[in-house]
């Protein structure tokens, strides 16, 4: 996991003692003392690098103060690793999960530190262009892999409410941005009027992972392979082209530093093109072609409006987890404006 850690600021602080007892009682070879430092990722749910003598955890927990009903769900988080490890797909190891709020504050759990390396910026600076191609090979395997899990063997079969999928997650995005909301947006009420009128057929079921992205997983140190897929807050059961569609959108977002790569794809950089991407997954996952993406594109980033906007929201309210959370915040125009875009282009 990424080394990227920062001082733990009052507001942030956990109750050495009380985790330590914790982790005596349930987590299987844990022996102190502890300490610990917090990553200076993890906008939603803040996280921590555990250090023992011997070994390094990570512990993830829900943020103190109010927040959002269903949002945050460490518990799911830590439920869909512990259902996934076992299959050998790229999760940590989970270790134990805390529902007790009273041990530090908040719900949380625990797993472990894989080590490798955390790529930020999906440009890959630094790397010639055969190491890109096979650095975003694995990224697409690794998401094929997932969506070909059985997620019934893995437990998991009750993990998503049935029927279609992104019924519910406009619905539900339409909640959490009304919860949240801070200003009234035009594009926003248009697409909360289009998007639930104009939804797609499901013609498959998969563990989502809901945001799948290139900063959300580790590679092993010196080769493209995927060791650990992080942050499954927003997983659940539903449509696997949802996943698929959003890591797409990175060839329509430009460069930003992070997963953006709209204009840098073809053998040049070595950054497969958009179709390429699709012809590799369509390989792996037994599809013979993906539908038309606006609306896709659209729904993923009205979902991101949501979620900024409950990003915005906790700022307001003074709970905001990540010290980035206000240069995000301020996205939350453009993000409705460009989901917009992409509604007209569907056909809104």
């Amino acid at each position: 996991m990424s080394d990227d850690t920062v001082a733990v600021a009052d507001k942030d602080r956990l109750d050495l003692a009380a985790l330590d007892a914790w982790m005596a009682a349930d987590v299987p070879g844990y022996a102190g003392p502890l300490a610990y430092v917090r990553f200076a990722g993890g906008q939603s749910n803040p996280t921590y690098r555990l250090d023992t003598p011997a070994r390094s955890y990570v512990l993830r927990r829900k943020p103190f103060g109010p927040i959002l009903p269903s949002a945050h769900a460490v518990e799911r988080e830590y439920r869909v690793i512990a259902g996934l490890h076992p299959t050998g797909f790229p999760v940590p190891r989970p270790f134990g999960l805390c529902e007790d709020a009273g041990v530090i504050g908040a719900p949380f759990y625990v797993m472990e530190m894989v080590a490798g390396r955390t790529i930020w910026d999906g440009a890959m600076p630094g790397m010639v262009p055969a190491e890109r191609r096979a650095h975003y090979d694995a990224m697409i395997d690794t998401l094929a892999a997932l969506h070909n899990t059985d997620h019934v063997a893995a437990g998991l079969e009750d993990y998503g409410r049935p029927g279609n999928y992104f019924e519910r997650q406009v619905a539900r995005w339409t909640k959490q941005y009304r919860a949240s909301e801070t200003e009234r947006m035009e594009p926003v009420e248009r697409l909360i009027d289009w998007l639930p009128r104009t939804l797609p057929p499901q013609t498959r079921v998969s563990i989502v992972h809901g945001d799948y992205r290139v900063d959300n997983m580790i590679y092993a140190a010196g080769e493209a392979r995927v060791v650990a897929v992080l942050d499954w807050e927003l997983s659940t059961l539903g449509d696997p082209l949802a996943d698929f569609s959003y890591l797409l959108m990175n060839w329509v977002t430009e460069p930003e530093g992070r997963s953006g790569v709209k204009g840098l794809a073809g053998p040049d950089t070595g950054i497969p093109t958009i179709e390429e991407v699709v012809a590799r997954y369509c390989a792996a996952t037994g599809r013979d072609g993906v539908p038309q993406l606006d609306w896709y594109f659209a729904y993923n980033l009205f979902r991101l409006t949501g979620i900024v906007q409950g990003i915005k929201k906790r700022i307001i309210d003074g709970n905001a987890a990540s010290a980035k959370a206000a240069e995000t915040a301020a996205r939350v125009g453009s993000l409705a404006d460009a989901a917009w875009y992409f509604a007209e282009r569907a056909g809104a």
